[in-house]
């Protein structure tokens, strides 16, 4: 049916008299010329999965008009290019990029990602509700959407000193900031599904409302009871046979592949047309260097084509799934209504990025330097005592020890069992068994707290590599096989306010300085990317075989991964959720 334009409003009102609504309806009508237009390309549509054409026309950020012809005071040709929705990363800690929100925008923006959805629970755990409000304001300027959740487990357990705490009433003053979403993951699953009253409090607060999950391995009737409390999505699983459960039992599964978590190809059996849209993609802790090599959310897409998903289903998970898990309706389709985020590339399979325009402003170097920023927050947080060589003997009196095993690729750890002789009241490192040293130094200046054991997997022969990324508390983290390196890479973490040190025979070796609370670099992305290759090789000087490995030591610290880590407070069995005496 065609309208008579007697109906509508006189296509001559001056365009200061019309609404942002009117607008939008007289561009899609072709009644008025759009903002801009990209002409000529084919748009992928997620629901039917066909390739359209015709023109997308963009009105005050919003996608207006498809598979028409349109004019815009700025036109762009794609031809030859297909458009699909701006990338949604569902789970992620932009900490963890080791750069600020501005610098991560910067970074990962010209990948297709558009909107990021971030817990802030690294930097909350050093200084609590100010590092959330540094997030939330951050997120007002940036070109991509960073969509705050709020940090459901500072700290993530009672088995570690933090830099502060957040109670439901303190999370209650930070609801209703337009960047948010909901409650961010809660990694504290037996306080779930065994009712802890303060757990309560906060699961309540946001009852009716979005709550991320957290429950590795969980299953059975206690994955009933965590879901049961309202929590619908979770980006833990690491095989198809967990997956599939937790999408059985209305779980949205989040897939994933950061610098240390690398869960896709266990998963991506699982991921097919039908399964795709309650499944979604997430980075979690993914570095710069990483970035640079491999990409961020397109390279999940294109390694998931590659392994044999259908392109529609990667794409659906990459964005549409997405938004649908996490309330945003406004986008996950290049559709009418929808916010302007699309993605310009050559080829669905390559997913080769060529342009990217999140709410209709292209990410190009120009757009970046017109933001405004925030000053940075959190200096001067590392706070951790003088530490001597001797701190990081291992006092025992019998041989049977309990060792950390990583699995590379993995933040789940093994429980492993070894004989290490006990020497002058002291258990050494054992190189030649691959049995080193680790440390967790208190830094929040609370008690001081120096805890040691064994980790077994980095393949060390000599020196030491200490960091204050330490998930979650983000205390001192310490590996190494000699006591003088080890001293010498934790206090120099004190001197450059937190960040990498890799340090051997009595000198430091690399160094990667994070001050805004120990977690964030001030330089731009790129000097971080390239400091991160020099840490790399210094690290592989002393033996180190992981390809991450300072990634991988921040997550041995971390008490709500099974199945055996360490904290200030010692070794804890996670599957019992307890400090082995």
């Amino acid at each position: 049916m065609i309208l008579e334009e007697t109906h509508l409003k006189d296509k001559d009102t001056p365009v200061a008299d019309m609404t942002k609504l009117e607008r939008r309806i007289a561009v899609a009508r072709g009644d008025m010329p759009a903002d801009l237009v990209l002409k000529g390309g084919q748009v992928l549509d997620l629901v039917t999965g066909d390739l359209m054409d015709g023109d997308v026309a963009l009105c005050d950020g919003v996608i207006a008009g498809t598979s028409g012809t349109y004019a815009g005071t700025q036109e762009i040709d794609v031809s030859g290019h297909i458009l699909v929705p701006g990338f949604i990363d569902t789970h992620l800690h932009i900490e963890s990029s080791l750069v600020t929100p501005f610098e991560f925008d910067r970074c990962v923006a010209p990948h297709g990602v558009t909107t990021a959805i971030c817990d802030p629970h690294e930097i909350a755990n050093v200084i609590g509700a100010e590092g959330i409000r540094y997030f939330q304001e951050a997120s007002r300027h940036t070109l991509m959407d960073i969509r705050v959740q709020l940090s459901s487990c500072v700290p993530s357990t009672h088995m570690e000193t933090a830099g502060a705490t957040l109670s439901a009433e303190d999370l209650a003053l930070l609801m209703h900031h337009p960047s948010g979403i909901g409650l961010a993951e809660f990694m504290n699953y037996p306080g779930v599904i065994f009712r802890d009253p303060e757990v309560m409090r906060k699961l309540a607060l946001f009852d009716g409302g979005h709550i991320d999950g957290h429950c590795p391995q969980l299953s059975g009737q206690d994955l009933n009871a965590y879901i049961a409390a309202g929590i619908s999505t979770e980006h833990e699983a690491t095989t198809a046979e967990e997956a599939r459960e937790k999408l059985q039992k209305g779980m949205r599964v989040l897939i994933r592949e950061g610098s240390v978590s690398k869960d896709l190809t266990a998963l991506q059996p699982l991921l097919t047309e039908r399964t795709a849209p309650y499944m979604c993609l997430c980075t979690d802790d993914r570095n710069p260097l990483d970035i640079a090599e491999e990409g961020h959310l397109d390279h999940m897409i294109r390694t998931l084509i590659a392994k044999g998903t259908a392109p529609l289903a990667a794409y659906r998970a990459a964005s549409l799934s997405g938004a649908e898990a996490f309330g945003l309706k406004d986008r996950g389709l290049i559709a009418p209504g929808k916010r302007a985020d699309i993605v310009v590339l050559r080829s669905l399979e390559a997913c080769d990025v060529q342009r990217v325009f999140c709410a209709g402003v292209e990410a190009t170097m120009d757009a970046f330097a017109r933001r405004k920023t925030t000053d940075p927050v959190a200096r001067h947080s590392v706070k951790a005592p003088k530490v001597t060589p001797a701190d990081f003997r291992a006092k025992a009196n019998r041989e049977t020890t309990d060792v950390i095993g990583i699995l590379e690729g993995k933040i789940l750890t093994e429980h492993l069992h070894e004989t290490i002789a006990v020497e002058d009241g002291d258990k050494r490192p054992d190189a030649a068994r691959d049995l080193v040293r680790i440390a967790v130094v208190e830094r929040h200046g609370k008690n001081g707290n120096i805890a040691t054991g064994f980790v077994k997997g980095f393949g060390l022969q000599g020196g030491a590599i200490a960091s204050t990324v330490c998930h979650d508390h983000h205390n001192i983290a310490c590996v190494g096989v000699d006591y003088d390196d080890m001293a010498l890479a934790a206090n120099r973490l004190t001197e450059i306010e937190g960040g990498f040190v890799v340090a051997k025979g009595g000198q430091v070796l690399a160094e990667l300085a994070l001050p805004v609370a120990g977690l964030m670099s001030l330089e731009p992305f790129e000097t971080v990317r390239d400091k991160l290759i020099d840490l790399r090789a210094a690290a592989k000087s002393l033996g180190v075989t992981l390809q991450e490995p300072f990634l991988q030591l921040a997550f041995l610290a971390l008490p709500v991964i099974p199945a055996l880590k360490i904290t200030d407070r010692g070794m804890v069995d996670v599957t019992k959720f307890e400090i082995i005496s």
